[in-house]
């Protein structure tokens, strides 16, 4: 007898994120894919969900109707925007879907309340799926802690011109990493912008500087520059389907998790 397969719901189904992750569903044999969503003005709505992510016909056809398209699962996989994904939220609150979230963008405000919402139902939240990724933020805040206020911090990220959010998730939750590893507050000492006459660096600063350019899938880089040394992690992703593998991975392990919110880093058991 067969186990059977994880109902999944895919938000952003027309997007580069969502045709990967349609087509990481495909080969999986652990999951099925039973309902792919977008908004109402896309272009791919109507058509196969397979055929739209350059697979086999699925006879999943990409819809607008998220309510019904989230009521069919037992698992949705949000990769659209903060307010599409907030709907998106309340709706499998309401019927006990639990929710891997890689979209980013999200205000402080819009972070709370997806905390609410984890009080119904399980909920993943992630700047980054990639595997890899969430080591560096293990990776960097360890090496704040280990060098000390000898070192200046620094955070690079380089993304496709299509990308609507600066700095990146990742790079905000690296920048935070290094704040924490410091004992810092970066809402304190976080620096976006540098320009003119700025004067000398001050002892405590986080800078975090972004790249938009051609399609670049993603690019962190963390420096840690002291007296005659420079550090630099580095973390560059060639194919999306490291984020939708990693998404596939935190699905399987949020479903055998009671309501709460949860991160990559608690998925990979390193926190």
């Amino acid at each position: 007898m067969t186990e059977q397969r994880i109902r999944v719901a895919i938000s952003g189904a027309g997007g580069r994120m969502g045709k990967e992750l349609i087509r990481a569903v495909a080969e999986a044999g652990d999951f099925q894919l039973v309902s792919a969503l977008e908004k109402k003005d896309h272009p791919d709505l109507g058509q196969d969900a397979g055929i739209s992510a350059g697979v086999a016909e699925l006879g999943i056809k990409i819809s607008s109707e998220a309510e019904a398209g989230i009521k069919v699962a037992e698992l949705l996989i949000e990769f659209s925007y903060p307010e599409p994904a907030l709907e998106h939220l309340r709706i499998a609150g309401a019927q006990g879907v639990k929710a891997v979230i890689g979209a980013t963008g999200f205000s402080e405000a819009q972070k709370q309340e997806i905390k609410k919402h984890s009080e119904k139902i399980s909920i993943l939240l992630s700047p980054n799926m990639s595997l890899g990724v969430n080591l560096l933020f293990s990776l960097a805040r360890e090496s704040a802690k280990v060098l000390g206020p000898g070192y200046d911090l620094e955070v690079v990220e380089a993304h496709h011109r299509m990308k609507k959010d600066a700095p990146s998730g990742t790079a905000l939750r690296l920048a935070e990493a290094l704040a924490e590893g410091r004992g810092w507050d970066l809402k304190a000492v976080a620096c976006y912008h540098r320009e003119g006459m700025i004067g000398a660096r001050p002892e405590q600063e986080i800078g975090i500087q972004s790249i938009r350019a051609g399609d670049i899938i993603g690019e962190h880089t963390v420096i840690l520059a002291g007296a005659g040394e420079r550090i630099e992690l580095i973390h560059r992703v060639s194919s999306r389907q490291t984020f939708a593998q990693g998404a596939l991975r935190a699905g399987s392990w949020l479903m055998k998790k009671p309501a709460g919110l949860y991160s990559m880093q608690d998925c990979l058991g390193s926190r």
